[in-house]
């Protein structure tokens, strides 16, 4: 009983402590070892405080997992495709650690050889965002220029009301693809795919109230 009162009084001092920090200016070094949040939160530094990040919901899931599955067939042996791998970057000239439903990294600019169990060190070539509910276009899409300044050369915005992708490139503008119409792109030779095939991957209606 004692041991289980001791372990309960370390459990609640922990989560204490961790609400300070949270509250808080954080450096970089002081995020990247913060406990891991209670349950399935994740976090992401944003102007020197850890903000929680929204938990994901069915249809959410599911695209993550349809991306996946795409790019990962893709890419191998041309780099990595990870869902909800921390990156470090910089925005307004400070630091900046937001967590991407999934993001894309050569071998060109991540070695194939690097195996440290932290953030990504180095922008990627592609960070996807799928809006989740309580979340709207406008804010993903200043997170997109966000990530285009620090270096990210491709961000894809999924929208699973509009069944939309938009992408958004460092030099042009935004370009929104719905239905079967085709995604091709330059920098990803070789990946092809619609939109709809993207949703029917996931399995998600035509219609939805997510």
């Amino acid at each position: 009983m004692q041991d289980n009162a001791v372990t309960h009084h370390f459990i609640i001092l922990n989560f204490q402590i961790m609400e300070l920090q949270l509250n808080q200016q954080l450096t970089l070094e002081e995020f990247l070892n913060l406990p891991p949040g209670e349950g399935d939160i994740t976090y992401e530094l944003v102007d020197g405080k850890a903000i929680p990040k929204m938990s994901p919901k069915k249809f959410h899931s599911a695209l993550t997992r349809a991306f996946l599955f795409l790019i990962d067939t893709w890419c191998e042996d041309k780099g990595e495709i990870f869902p909800e791998l921390s990156v470090t970057l910089t925005r307004n000239g400070r630091d900046w650690v937001p967590t991407p439903d999934l993001l894309y990294v050569s071998y060109e600019r991540l070695p194939e050889n690097w195996n440290e169990n932290e953030a990504c060190p180095v922008p990627p070539e592609l960070a996807i965002e799928i809006i989740s509910p309580g979340q709207t276009f406008g804010q993903m899409a200043l997170k997109a220029q966000d990530y285009l300044n620090a270096g990210v050369l491709r961000v894809w915005v999924v929208d699973s009301k509009a069944r939309s992708i938009t992408v958004f490139y460092p030099d042009a503008a935004p370009r929104t693809y719905m239905g079967d119409k085709v995604i091709t792109d330059s920098l990803f030779e070789g990946l092809e795919f619609s939109v709809e095939a993207v949703f029917k991957k996931a399995k998600i209606p035509a219609k939805n109230n997510s």
